[in-house]
């Protein structure tokens, strides 16, 4: 019996995965141990920072400038808190597809579940549920959140979850920010009453896991991607050095990180932005959490002015990030004519 799929869902002969993914040579796996003794200094000039975090700083700085990705273990998130958030997910997603419309995005409100994302234009093998940490509505831009009726312990475990993760954000940032030779807190106030939205990604079998993409492949328009995968595996990196896909081995009770556009705007592209992708596979159904985070509504993103000089010019033109937000939400639930917005739109040209 032949197997037939909409054909909305069929990458181009060109993004279609290879039938073998390379391991070797993924993302770098740095141990956040330090910080379970050690505060996060100031300012990285300080000579009391204790070797630990001096090198935690520079492992930090070197797999963002090289990868733009990386995993972190013993990051003090509680292993009971995911073991929760995971069984949340699944029971959600196990509902029947009536239950799950019942929380569905309307063209009022981008938040709620979904089953027909695109990814440059075309569909993502995936089901979603999308949740912000703090609810928007401008009267023009309305984001509220639809909590599932079931399961009942949904909306706890994950208003738990995401005030968790957002903290560990923060911790990430401010090592960043160190990585830079940046004050710790230079970019905390970005993120003062931030946007952040906190997404669950489920990801049936698919039989046709060689045409079809769980999403295709893109760059996270954000600042800081906090990404929990269980152990089926299926995230592509594209790595910087030769531009081959890798896979992203699970690591028990690990997040993955990757620094977003925003980061790269911020950073006047020393820290890039990374093309990645999920693939799926035919016989195991495979989950993913990623915490977007996020800055300000009223941000204007522009390269800092601590790294930018005569020698360095600015990279990109500034643009703000709510109308960035909002001319995006569109484009990611239905076909466009043209590509959406990227941040290559705001790159200056160079003469």
């Amino acid at each position: 019996m032949s197997l037939k799929i909409d054909p909305a869902f069929i990458q181009p002969a060109e993004h279609r995965p290879k039938p073998t993914i390379s391991g070797a040579g993924t993302i770098p796996l740095i141990d956040l141990s330090p910080l379970l003794h050690h505060q996060i200094p100031s300012d990285s000039s300080d000579p009391a920072i204790p070797n630990e975090i001096s090198s935690l700083i520079a492992a930090i700085g070197a797999a963002c400038r090289d990868w733009g990705f990386f995993q972190v273990i013993n990051h003090g998130v509680d292993p009971q808190l995911l073991e929760r958030i995971q069984k949340a997910v699944v029971e959600f997603f196990a509902l029947p597809a009536e239950e799950k419309r019942k929380v569905k995005r309307d063209e009022v409100n981008p938040l709620g579940y979904y089953d027909s994302e695109n990814t440059k234009n075309v569909r993502d093998w995936k089901e979603v549920l999308d949740l912000v940490n703090r609810e928007y509505d401008d009267g023009l831009l309305v984001l509220k959140n639809r909590w599932p009726e079931y399961p009942p312990a949904m909306r706890k475990t994950c208003e738990e979850y995401i005030s968790v993760v957002e903290k560990l954000s923060y911790k990430l940032v401010e090592l960043i920010s160190l990585s830079l030779n940046l004050p710790a807190k230079r970019l905390n106030g970005f993120f003062k009453d931030s946007s952040s939205y906190f997404r669950l990604n489920y990801y049936n079998p698919c039989p046709m896991p060689d045409l079809v993409m769980g999403v295709g492949r893109h760059k996270d328009s954000g600042a800081l991607t906090v990404l929990y995968q269980d152990q089926v595996g299926g995230l592509d990196v594209k790595r910087k050095s030769d531009g081959e896909w890798v896979r992203v081995k699970p690591t028990s009770n690990s997040y993955i990180i990757n620094v977003g556009d925003v980061i790269e705007v911020w950073t006047n592209q020393r820290y890039e932005s990374v093309e990645h992708r999920a693939s799926v596979n035919s016989e195991k159904a495979r989950l993913s959490i990623p915490f977007f985070f996020l800055p300000t509504f009223s941000t204007n993103v522009k390269p800092l002015e601590e790294l930018v000089s005569d020698e360095n010019p600015a990279k990109y033109e500034e643009y703000n990030w709510r109308e960035f937000v909002s001319s995006r939400l569109g484009s990611n639930f239905k076909k466009m004519d043209k590509e959406n917005i990227q941040i290559s739109h705001f790159k200056k040209t160079t003469i």
